[in-house]
């Protein structure tokens, strides 16, 4: 039986005020194209930003101008704007996939663009809609939401989404379509029993491991939000993956990464950014001391000397760590 997410404080209640552009920012994903940052968000036609310095933001506008392609609308009745982007580049293109559903359920679907570029002065600046990549249906035990692309080499991808019902799940796919081989099975990697909600993959390669990092328990609550950002390992990408502890993912594992912070309450559905030989944490958290304002914030992650992720303390005052 599904658990069904909450739509207090929903992300398409909110707006991305273009003069404050850290806040308003749900569900991000980073990813850097010559001097600039560019993080993409949940909201109407995908929302836009970039920095040069991970610290002033400038917000560029939507990807999709209007409510976006039709035939998603027409896929998934309800939907009203667009979830969980993310971003890659490879096979010499940006590809920037992104969800489109309604709460609490799992007729769901995941679709793709593609660029050339993501500066939007560059005359190479143009969005090619790719179509529909994976979906899922009420009689799937899974969601097609929240997807993540990592480069195997090969020609191969993982891709990976999930989001409650029975947790994470991949499937190969090819570099040159960007869209999961055909038959490919779904391979589950991480769940939690039930009521427990794991959900927002996102999977990185570091050294001789495979890490998945995700998010557990509610979001879109503002204040009240629970999330939390947990990761696992494992030698290959299909798993099977483990915490710190031994304890597999698939039996509900997670080694904790980061929890509430003082006035930032609920940090989740992040993602990773390699930046030359450092790694950041990018994610959403909700601003106690703003009206738990989703906003946004990047911290630099470090590796102890068992190979495993840690966040660095939060500066005073800035939302760059």
């Amino acid at each position: 039986m599904p658990l069904i997410q909450p739509a207090y404080n929903r992300p398409d209640q909110e707006k991305a005020p273009p003069e404050n552009a850290i806040q308003h920012v749900h569900d991000p994903c980073i990813i850097k194209e010559g001097a600039y940052y560019y993080v993409y968000s949940t909201g109407p036609g995908v929302l836009m930003r970039r920095s040069r310095d991970l610290v002033n933001w400038e917000f560029l506008g939507q990807v999709f101008p209007g409510e976006g392609p039709k035939w998603t609308h027409d896929e998934i009745p309800g939907s009203t704007m667009f979830w969980a982007p993310d971003i890659a580049h490879f096979n010499g293109k940006y590809h920037l996939y992104y969800s489109v559903s309604t709460f609490g359920k799992n007729r769901s679907l995941i679709a793709l663009v593609t660029n050339r570029t993501l500066d939007p002065k560059s005359k190479d600046y143009e969005w090619k809609d790719e179509g529909k990549v994976f979906e899922s249906f009420p009689q799937n035990d899974y969601n097609a939401i929240d997807s993540n692309v990592l480069v195997l080499g090969g020609g191969r991808l993982a891709f990976t989404f999930g989001s409650y019902w029975t947790g994470i799940k991949l499937l190969e796919a090819e570099e040159k379509t960007g869209k999961p081989r055909s038959g490919a099975p779904v391979t589950a990697i991480a769940r939690r029993p039930f009521p427990g909600a794991v959900e927002a993959p996102f999977l990185i390669r570091q050294r001789d491991y495979f890490y998945l990092f995700t998010s557990f328990d509610a979001c879109c609550r503002g204040v009240k939000s629970t999330y939390n950002i947990r990761v696992g390992r494992a030698k290959a990408a299909e798993g099977p993956y483990r915490d710190k502890e031994g304890v597999a993912l698939m039996d509900g594992g997670g080694t904790l990464v980061l929890s509430s912070e003082g006035r930032y309450i609920g940090p989740g559905h992040c993602a990773v950014l390699k930046d030359g030989r450092n790694h950041r944490l990018v994610f959403h958290s909700y601003d106690a001391e703003n009206n738990g304002v989703p906003t946004l914030q990047t911290r630099t992650l470090i590796w102890d000397r068992e190979g495993w992720p840690v966040v660095k303390p939060l500066q005073v005052n800035r939302l760059l760590g």
